[in-house]
């Protein structure tokens, strides 16, 4: 991708030294992909019975929500299918469609940045911010940015990123990572959370009341009003966007709480990182998007705020607007015809609150920004096979199809974890041959001609009778990991072969 000689010209500015750093809440201090591998990971979490009962809860409202509203519409189905179909042909075409944003962008008095990786789109958000000369920002909740790690490149700069959206506010606060797309804090509970508030409110802005309860619209009450003072005071705004109308560069924000319009609209500065796959063509494209997401998403038939900026408008709104217009691996996505599919997705969170996997560990043993079945399928492919727990990602689904059967956009995400499974276990046929193909090449050579198939039966048949179980209830060395947690039944005390044999041969005597 390329990048605009402005935002490489402000790259060299630096915050002023006079200027008081404000410190936000910081996270914990492992970066995600650095966690275990999955399977190691889930174990820190799956004897989490709080964890448990607060995802069981969430996942099973939001389902019941979503299901009843979609079956209000009796062309679903159809829509689905447009949306597929759309976000299909805006692949295809991404290059002009970007082209196109760009040009109505600029021409709607807007500043556009290409971005071709985290670490560019982060040097040119840092730059614009200094050339303000402000050390805190106010910020929309965006995946891309959590992507890009962009609020650990502004902290390390001395900015701070005061996050607005009320899930993402518990999580800032209490030195957390988002467990959702969609639902950031659904690990956690309204007593959790009034802890939260209570503890850290006051390290970093007006404390919560004293005698703060659990009760929700209480809780927003002291989200409120913690917030206030940062919206009213903010030079410059940070914003994602649902999705990019190509022919007239209008960006969207859909919401539930109101803060995105308030990041929207008070500051004098707007800077809009988006990823490039976000566009669709036109406002009636944009209808049938926005008929799926918030149904699928929230189970609302329309969110409370959808917001949509088109540039500059003298006097209204922010007067200067910047849009960065990311890569960070979606080209190489792109370019694989299977793997593709998943830049369909619109971060409606339904594939992982109808995950059963999901629901009893949360979103925080995957590693990824991008928990539950999408995440496995995309993060993979964005940060590609280079650490273990992106080698793990495609192997955390038990392929059941329920991620499938809920997608608004039709993305086949089991196909796709299989085609990325097959990539993991090629790759690691390249590099050496493990005891794990080993065998895998021993049971194919025994497998590959019926005769000696059939021999192989033969000795499993008669290892039954000389150990005399019907299980095996723990196996030696390597083997002990997999009886661990389940029993290994041993072979039948007569083959399929022999009970043929025999059945032809009472044929033959009658």
């Amino acid at each position: 991708m390329r990048t605009n000689e402005k935002s490489r010209a402000s790259a060299t500015l630096v915050t002023p030294a006079s200027a008081p750093v404000r410190r936000t809440p910081a996270p914990p201090a492992e970066r995600m992909i650095d966690a275990p591998p999955f399977p190691e990971n889930v174990k820190n979490y799956i004897n989490n019975e709080q964890l448990r009962a607060n995802m069981r809860h969430a996942t099973h409202t939001i389902r019941a929500k979503r299901s009843a509203v979609a079956a209000e519409l009796p062309n679903w189905e159809e829509l689905r299918t447009a949306a597929e179909d759309i976000k299909n042909h805006t692949a295809r075409h991404l290059d002009y469609y970007l082209e196109q944003l760009e040009a109505n962008l600029i021409k709607n008095g807007a500043q556009v940045h290409w971005a071709s990786d985290a670490a560019e789109a982060n040097r040119i958000v840092i730059a614009l911010v200094q050339a303000k000369g402000v050390d805190e920002v106010v910020k929309i909740k965006s995946m891309v940015t959590q992507e890009i790690e962009l609020n650990e490149a502004l902290e390390a700069a001395g900015i701070a990123a005061w996050e607005t959206d009320l899930a993402e506010l518990i999580v800032q606060l209490g030195h957390d990572r988002p467990s959702n797309i969609l639902v950031p804090a659904i690990h956690r509970n309204r007593d959790e959370v009034r802890e939260i508030f209570l503890r850290e409110m006051k390290l970093y802005g007006k404390a919560a009341p004293e005698d703060l309860d659990n009760d929700p619209k209480n809780l927003a009450a002291a989200a409120r009003l913690h917030l206030r003072e940062k919206f009213l005071r903010a030079k410059v705004a940070l914003s994602g966007s649902n999705f990019c109308v190509a022919d007239n560069g209008t960006l969207v924000i859909v919401e539930s709480e109101g803060n995105g319009r308030m990041c929207l609209t008070l500051p004098e500065t707007l800077i809009s990182v988006t990823g490039i796959e976000k566009l669709v063509p036109t406002i009636a494209d944009l209808e049938v998007v926005l008929q799926l997401l918030p149904r699928s998403s929230t189970g609302e038939r329309m969110n409370p705020y959808t917001s949509m900026w088109t540039g500059v408008t003298p006097g209204d709104g922010p007067q200067e607007v910047h849009v960065v217009l990311v890569d960070n691996g979606r080209s190489k996505v792109l370019a694989d015809t299977t793997g593709r599919e998943v830049l369909r997705c619109i971060r409606c969170a339904a594939c992982m609150h109808a995950c059963p996997i999901y629901e009893r560990v949360g979103g925080h043993p995957y590693g990824s920004v991008y928990p539950g079945p999408i995440g496995s399928a995309l993060t993979p492919q964005l940060r590609g096979f280079n650490s273990a727990i992106d080698k793990s990602l495609p192997f955390a689904c038990s392929l059941c199809g329920a991620c499938a059967e809920v997608c608004p956009v039709k993305i086949p995400l089991p196909d796709i974890l299989v085609y990325l499974r097959h990539r993991v276990v090629e790759e690691k046929k390249r590099g050496h041959l493990g005891l794990e193909q080993t065998l895998i090449g021993f049971f194919g050579w025994v497998m590959s001609k019926g005769r000696r198939f059939g021999r192989f039966g033969t000795m499993a048949g008669l290892a039954r009778r000389v150990l005399g179980k019907e299980y095996l209830r723990s196996l030696p060395s390597l083997g002990k990991r997999w009886t661990a947690s389940r029993d290994l039944r041993m072979p039948p005390k007569s083959s399929y072969r022999k009970l043929w044999k025999k059945r032809a041969r009472r044929k033959g005597g009658a």
